[in-house]
């Protein structure tokens, strides 16, 4: 398996720290407001290498956090005169709901910033002592960048060139630095915002610090991949390098994993625009599954456009695919031979092609585009090789094979064997009772489980309503 890996600019040859698991983390959304499109094509892609990684046989702890305390979050809970933790709490569930209709299998953990502030205090007190942060006199704590000799590595960005691009700063309130350069660890508190207490200050973390923590909490201090999308190479990440390496003495990730932007229509997505799309608004369009499909219709770090006529495009993509399996459940449903041909022995081992296809893309830094198209040669084999006398076990073989490829993408292909009403409401009701005793987990198992099986849960205030994918 090859993974081309930002810190390097090539491809390299995945070898996982430990051998048959993989450490993943991959930054979150910050939850003040609907998630929007462009949030959606690094979680259904990452949500893909994790499918991938796990048909390979690999154990996968993925990790991906909700920052659930931020400038944009303290905003809108002012605007509506609530705190900060109604606002992400509200938008935690409304993203969940998005993920599930996109079919987006939680995260082995979806950590909270605001949960892991002791681990941040812990990190930032280890930076100071080491001398690669310094508080200053309003309590505000700097990571001192130019102590840090790698910095620049992952962005490929020459601190020189950075520092002469850089404001000059006043030495006063917030821009005490020693450097332009230095970025923020801890801020103090302002009025209306929430506070922990530390040695500096009452105040609350900068953005990059959080990541850091949380990786190493559930991950280790070294792991195997860190993803997000491109936008996040510099600052964040080069900073959560400096941060993470220096505090821990390690290499912080093996491999570094960013996917290109999303435009509209030819155009950078913006509210200004008119051209600002929610993932809401397009699964109620289009289904989450043509979505998810017109989002791995390109390889990852291609930019992609999005359009209507693109989404035209992979509905019926995706239609054609459904309405193969759909083929191939009526003729099963007839009585048939149960034996194979010798013709059809012949034709399933031709057909091993298209998974050999299909793995030798995923395996080539995670092509999807080229793993659809080995899909779709799969299903033109299939409607030119299956009529109504062949034997159930072809046709069961040939179901199961494009089934399968299709789950690994995510994508759900198979409509037809789906849970009757009576056992959707006994698993929604099971989940009820474990988010009552906050059992969390088994709710998201619950919600993972229906939603293979193409349910999709909407939390509303009139209670748990579901519906088909």
């Amino acid at each position: 398996m090859q993974i081309y890996n930002t810190m390097t600019k090539k491809k390299e040859e995945f070898i996982p720290i430990e051998p048959g698991k993989v450490r993943m983390y991959v930054c979150g959304p910050t939850v003040y407001n609907l998630i929007h499109i462009g949030n959606a094509r690094p979680m259904i892609f990452f949500d893909t290498v994790r499918r991938y990684m796990t048909y390979k046989g690999l154990e996968v702890n993925y990790v991906s956090n909700f920052t659930d305390v931020d400038d944009k979050i303290i905003k809108k809970a002012n605007e509506e005169g609530t705190t900060s933790e109604v606002i992400s709490q509200r938008y935690i569930e409304e993203c969940k709901k998005d993920m599930a209709a996109m079919n987006i299998l939680p995260a082995t953990t979806h950590p909270l910033a605001t949960q892991e502030i002791d681990g941040m205090l812990d990190m930032i007190d280890t930076l100071i002592k080491k001398d690669y942060a310094y508080p200053a006199v309003d309590g505000t704590v700097y990571y001192r960048t130019r102590k840090f000799m790698d910095y620049g590595k992952l962005s490929h960005k020459n601190l020189d060139d950075l520092r002469s691009g850089e404001r000059q700063l006043k030495v006063s309130g917030e821009n005490q630095k020693d450097d332009p350069l230095d970025f923020v660890l801890w801020k103090p508190k302002k009025e209306g915002e929430p506070s922990w207490k530390s040695p500096w200050c009452d105040g609350r973390p900068g953005w990059h610090i959080e990541c850091s923590v949380m990786s190493k909490k559930y991950l280790g201090e070294s792991i195997d991949i860190h993803g997000g999308g491109e936008d996040l190479v510099f600052p964040h990440h080069e900073n959560e390098i400096a941060q993470s390496e220096a505090a821990s003495g390690h290499s912080f990730a093996n491999y570094w994993m960013h996917n290109a932007f999303l435009n509209i229509n030819n155009h950078k997505m913006s509210k200004s625009a008119g051209n600002f799309f929610t993932v809401r608004d397009i699964v109620d369009k289009y289904d989450g599954q043509v979505l998810r499909l017109f989002m791995l219709s390109a390889h990852y770090r291609t930019p992609l456009n999005f359009s209507d006529d693109l989404m035209e495009s992979a509905k019926a993509s995706y239609d054609r695919i459904c309405t193969c399996v759909s083929n191939l459940t009526f003729l099963l449903g007839g009585d048939r031979a149960a034996e194979l041909t010798d013709d059809e022995k012949n034709l399933l081992e031709e057909s091993k092609k298209y998974r050999q296809n299909y793995e030798k893309a995923m395996d080539d830094d995670f092509n999807t585009a080229d793993a659809i198209s080995a899909i779709f040669d799969l299903v033109r084999f299939i409607n030119s090789n299956v009529n109504e006398s062949s034997s159930k076990v072809f046709l069961e073989e040939l179901k199961k094979e494009i089934v399968e490829l299709a789950d690994i993408l995510g994508l759900i292909v198979d409509r037809v064997e789906e849970l009757g009403d009576e056992e959707i409401e006994k698993l929604i009701e099971e989940r009820q009772a474990a988010r009552k005793n906050k059992d969390f987990a088994r709710a998201d198992e619950i919600r993972a489980e229906l939603l293979e099986k193409g349910i999709v849960l909407e939390d509303t205030r009139e209670g748990v309503k579901w519906k088909k994918a």
